[in-house]
């Protein structure tokens, strides 16, 4: 692993230098998709085979013109993937809002921690267990120079609540209806006030109204869906210039802009004139980007390349409190790992503090459970599943599986145990340790590497054994993610949402529905925490680790800080 940190680094500094020093001709990339096998040492008496389908790239030199380096006040991204849309309300990725966020406003907004603050709303009122009052503020332009008024706000979440709103490029609902699935309707009351009817008490609906942002009605109605994605107005600090969600987004400085939440400050339109997002999904070209000083702020830093960043001189590496989750989800219905003690013991045959010392340099939690341990109805009295082997293999023997003859391997049903854990690119380090630790215990186990549009469908149908992912819990609240990730699946509403395990306890749907709705405190702390422990004990997923949000930039990047939800604001980001 040493060698391998080394050679990557000596990469990395190459590159660096290669761009530094010319511009010669580009290659032309040209893709066929192949399946090919790759044979990673993770460990050194450890080799781990990943099966992975990709695009085959082959390059063509052609001449281009080398592009000029941005000036001062030109602020260039590395985004770590491809945002889904330029549409708020047509999409479930944090990719996308965080390119959204700095072309759109919202009723509230976050910090770079958990709290809500007002945003274009000027108060919020909860007049009755199930109505929300919103008064807005007065003047504030939209990037055509219309003013937002309540006509604005019911025609955005109309968009996302109503069946079939979004007509482009097929008929269909906004992605992001399960996010405030308890929002009946909304009502204008006058052209500053709305009022938001939900169909039942719902405790978290500040943190949720977080991820809605307000479109223009009368543009959108004029030039539809498809219009609106080639263009996007909105009302926020920058404004759309041009671009593709695959390649860069050029942003520029929208001078009418109404200031901000005034709680965050400063108010006032952006420091910087332009804005760019560029995609670099790789994550070593990212960091070759930045040291190259082909990007000011990249996101997601590979834990094993922070340390070499943090010593770099220029470079500023930051962290916040990560919001995202991983665990690797078992598939309960299929043999052995329907039996929960099987499910137990893979729990204590992985080493959470070895992953998270040597992969995340310290930079993780181990997960306790079915929530993030900085959830605010995470329960306390949960412990992490220990590294236990001799456990592990107590519990394997109690389910029918063994090491019959010694050579230490575990056998099921007369032949060696083996199943594949399926993840994606952007989890590849953690997942290769994991079916490392899981092939030094003696189970054979193997990884395959997938896009997830197109593993989900196979997740959603049970096909697949072990699953390792993440889920979003930025809200810091259980709704979103407890009933997407540990509800049984419900067709047609958001409960499963996200459940690749196939769990399905009736007694653990019953508490997270009425969580949803219990607004005593701690009554729904007690609600939560019996939910939490069965969702424990009957282990549906392997809870591996929470790391920390890893970003890093240019030292003459100022007044940026990165969010626990993975956002890039850059209203306040200046340049020196």
């Amino acid at each position: 692993m040493r060698t391998y940190r080394l050679l990557l680094i000596a990469i990395l500094l190459g590159v660096t230098l290669t761009l530094s020093a010319c511009a010669t001709p580009t290659p032309q990339v040209v893709k066929e998709t192949v399946v090919v096998k790759e044979t990673v040492v993770v460990k050194e008496e450890v080799q781990v085979e990943v099966t992975k389908v990709v695009e085959k790239e082959v390059e063509k030199v052609v001449e281009v013109t080398a592009t000029p380096v941005p000036g001062r006040q030109t602020l260039i991204v590395g985004l770590a993937g491809i945002p889904d849309s330029f549409d708020p309300a047509d999409h479930r990725s944090r990719l996308s809002e965080t390119v959204l966020r700095n072309m759109f406003d919202g009723l509230v907004t976050r910090d770079t921690t958990s709290g809500v603050h007002l945003e274009l709303a000027e108060s919020a009122t909860l007049v009755d267990p199930t109505t929300y009052e919103f008064k807005l503020r007065q003047g504030v332009k939209f990037h055509d120079g219309s003013e937002m008024t309540a006509d604005d706000v019911v025609f955005t979440f109309n968009r996302i609540i109503q069946e079939n709103m979004i007509e482009y490029p097929d008929p269909h609902t906004s992605p992001r209806k399960g996010l405030i699935a308890p929002l009946a309707s909304v009502e204008k009351v006058d052209d500053y006030t709305v009022r938001f009817i939900l169909s039942a008490p719902w405790p978290p609906a500040m943190q949720m109204f977080v991820h809605q942002q307000i479109v223009p009605k009368a543009y959108l109605e004029s030039v539809g869906t498809q219009g609106f994605v080639a263009h996007p107005i909105g009302v926020g600090p920058f404004k759309f210039v041009e671009g593709q969600l695959d390649d860069q987004i050029v942003m520029e400085r929208f001078a009418d802009y109404w200031g901000g939440a005034p709680d965050l400050g400063p108010s006032g339109p952006a420091c910087v004139s332009t804005a760019i997002f560029r995609v670099i999904p790789e994550a070593s070209t990212r960091v070759a980007a930045l040291l190259a000083g082909e990007v000011d702020i990249i996101q997601a830093v590979p834990p094993d390349l922070v340390d070499v960043l943090a010593q770099t001189p220029g470079i500023v590496v930051k962290t916040a409190a990560g919001t995202q989750p991983k665990w690797m989800e078992l598939n309960v219905n299929q043999a052995p790992l329907d039996n929960k003690l099987v499910r137990q013991a893979l729990n204590h045959l992985i080493d959470k503090e070895l992953i998270i010392e040597h992969l995340y340099g310290g930079r993780a939690a181990a997960l306790p459970g079915a929530l993030s341990p900085f959830n605010n109805f995470a329960d306390p009295s949960l412990q992490p599943y220990p590294y236990n082997p001799e456990r592990a293999a107590e519990l394997l023997a109690e389910a029918g599986i063994a090491d019959s003859d010694g050579d230490g391997k575990y056998e099921w049903n007369g032949a060696p145990w083996a199943f594949v854990v399926d993840s994606l690119e952007e989890h590849r380090a953690l997942a290769e340790a994991v079916v490392a630790q899981l092939q030094e215990a003696g189970i054979d186990a193997q990884l395959r590497l997938w896009e997830y549009s197109v593993v989900k469908p196979l997740l959603q149908a049970g096909e697949r054994s072990a699953y390792l992912d993440d889920w979003g819990d930025s809200a810091f609240d259980p709704v979103g993610h407890m009933e997407a990730k540990w509800h049984g699946v419900e067709a047609g509403s958001p409960y499963g949402r996200g459940n690749f395990s196939g769990y399905n306890n009736a007694r653990v749907n019953e508490l997270i529905k009425a969580g949803e709705t219990e607004t005593d405190v701690d009554a729904r702390h007690a609600l939560y925490n019996e939910a939490q422990a069965l969702i424990y004990d009957e282990a549906p997923a392997v809870f591996l680790i929470l790391p920390e949000e890893v970003e890093a930039s240019s030292a003459r990047v100022q007044n940026w800080e990165p969010a626990s939800d993975s956002r890039v604001n850059l209203h306040d980001v200046c340049l020196q």
